[in-house]
Parts: structure tokens; C-alpha cells; sequence
């Protein structure tokens, strides 16, 4: 059942849940109680963070299904990279809990990060490697054995196109190219869980479809993928479910059909979230002034 959550008006910056006795800033999980079925595959629980006096993530709490495909949908600056960057384990989050298949990410962060394959926005990468090498490098540190990495490298460089560019440097790599490569390495030792912020931006739509033929395959095999994009036409098509943020907030969040409540996903994103601007004052546009 779709869940809506008008955003509530911002807390003074220095405000926010008290912290955890002697865990500053953190507020610990409690012991999950059993449960009938698998746990899901990420719970945010409460997640707040500041910068100076901006705050980006308000309280945010989402449950993703195991198995789902998940859409993470929101105008610039809602706290989409934010909210992600916290629920991997590069942020640290002001306050509030990140459970990966039932444990805690924070309390325990090199167990769950082995589970986890992440392609974070604006991904700094070892460029003066090769493509191949880059991926090799990623596989060993997740500490596969080295005939595996290179088995796996080479169906890595295949399926995103790159062989041909194998033993190119990432630094002469195309923003597509090079956002293809780290979906590679996020991909290399077969995570349960993807993490994946704007994975076809800059991509051609060539590359898009593959990636998303890819991506619905590890879906269909149980695998879990969390996915932000700006573009509302692809999110319909590809998930099963979605999340609207906006002001650090989640606006709604449900499967896309209990979210989209019988419109297209663009038409329930702007009711939403607002901000409509009409042009107008824009007249002269339509004048020569040659």
C-alpha cells in the first residue's frame, strides 16, 4: 500500500532525534525481532544529515523489498545521493539506522559491505588503470581468487561493450564508458544487493538497454537493485517499485502502480513535489534581435 508523507517543516539545524548514550549522533537498531519471512534487503530507519546549516536528509525511513527493483525518484538537491551515499556505508549518517538483510551496516560495515555492489554519482575511479585492470583490481579486493576475477572481467568487459577498450586507460575513457566500467566493478563479485545512483547518465541508449536487459536478469535471479534517475519514463519501466523524495523527505513510496494512482509516474512526480514555473516573462524569446 502506497505510503505518503507530506514533508514537514524543516527543524532548526542544530535540532534533530537525540543521540544514543555514548554514541554521539547515532541512533543504535534495536534487536530485530523474528521474522516470518527474509528480512529486506535494505531498511532505512530515521536517517538525518547536515551540512553546516543545510539540512539534506530529514527522517527518511524506506523499506526495499528483497527481490524488488526499486526507484529513487526527486527533483536536484531532494537528498537522493545523500540517502544513498548513507545507506552504503560512504556517509555517515547524523542520526538514524541502515539494516542490509537485517544487520546493521554501521555496527558491522565490513560484513555488509561484501554483500553490497555500489555505483555512487560522480565515482572517482583509479583511472590510470585499464579497464581490464580496474575490474581485476575491484574483483581481488573483494577477495575472489584470481582466475574467478579474470573469468569474470572478461564476461564484464563483453557484456558492457568495453573489450575493445580493455587495455585503455579509464582516464581516456568517455563519461559513458567510464560509468559503464564501475557498474562493472560494483557488479564483479556478484552482490545480492545493487546500489546504483544515475546509472545511465551520459550512457547511449544502445548501452542503456543492455544495462537494463543486465540489470532485470540479476533481478530475476534474486538479486536487489536500487536505482536513482531523473528520468520518470525509464523508472516506470523498469521497477516494481518507487520512492519520491523531495526537501529530504519521502513524499510517497509504494509499488509504481499504488505510487503513479492511475496517472503516468511525471504527472504524480510534479503533483508531488511542485514547483512548476510557467515562463513567463520570457516573451522576447520569440523577437529576433539580430
Amino acid at each position: 500500500m502506497v505510503s505518503e508523507h507530506p514533508p514537514s517543516p524543516s527543524p532548526h539545524p542544530s535540532s534533530g532525534p537525540p543521540a544514543a548514550a555514548g554514541v554521539p549522533g547515532r541512533v543504535p537498531a534495536a534487536s530485530p525481532a523474528p521474522a516470518a519471512g527474509p528480512a529486506p534487503a535494505l531498511e532505512l530507519r530515521g536517517l538525518w544529515r547536515r551540512f553546516g546549516d543545510k539540512i539534506a536528509v530529514a527522517g527518511v525511513d524506506l523499506t526495499i523489498p528483497a527481490g524488488s527493483f526499486y526507484g529513487l525518484v526527486g527533483p536536484n538537491g531532494a537528498g537522493k545521493t545523500t540517502t544513498l551515499s548513507m545507506a552504503t556505508g560512504l556517509l555517515r549518517p547524523d542520526h538514524g539506522t541502515v539494516l542490509v538483510q537485517g544487520v546493521d551496516l554501521w555496527a558491522h560495515p565490513d560484513v555488509v559491505k561484501r554483500g553490497l555492489g555500489v555505483l555512487p554519482d560522480g565515482v572517482r575511479l583509479f583511472d590510470r588503470l585499464t579497464g581490464a585492470q580496474l575490474i581485476t583490481y575491484a574483483g581481488l579486493l573483494q577477495g575472489l581468487d584470481r582466475p574467478t576475477v579474470e573469468a569474470r572481467t572478461r564476461d564484464l568487459l563483453a557484456a558492457m561493450d568495453l573489450t575493445a577498450d580493455a587495455s585503455t586507460l579509464v582516464v581516456d575513457y568517455s563519461a559513458g564508458m567510464t560509468k559503464k566500467v564501475a557498474l562493472a566493478c560494483a557488479l564483479v563479485h556478484a552482490p545480492r544487493l545493487l546500489v546504483l545512483d544515475e546509472p545511465f547518465e551520459a550512457v547511449d541508449p544502445v548501452s542503456a538497454a543492455n544495462i537494463r536487459e543486465i540489470l532485470a536478469r540479476y533481478v530475476a535471479g534474486g538479486g536487489t537493485v536500487v536505482v536513482s534517475s531523473h528520468v520518470m519514463d525509464l523508472v516506470q519501466r523498469m521497477c516494481d517499485h518507487v520512492a519520491v523524495i523531495a526537501g529530504g523527505h519521502v513524499l510517497a513510496a509504494g509499488t509504481v502502480d499504488e505510487v503513479r494512482a492511475g496517472r503516468s509516474l511525471e504527472e504524480r512526480f510534479v503533483e508531488l513535489v511542485g514547483g512548476r514555473v510557467t515562463g513567463e516573462g520570457l516573451e522576447w524569446l520569440g523577437t529576433s534581435s539580430v
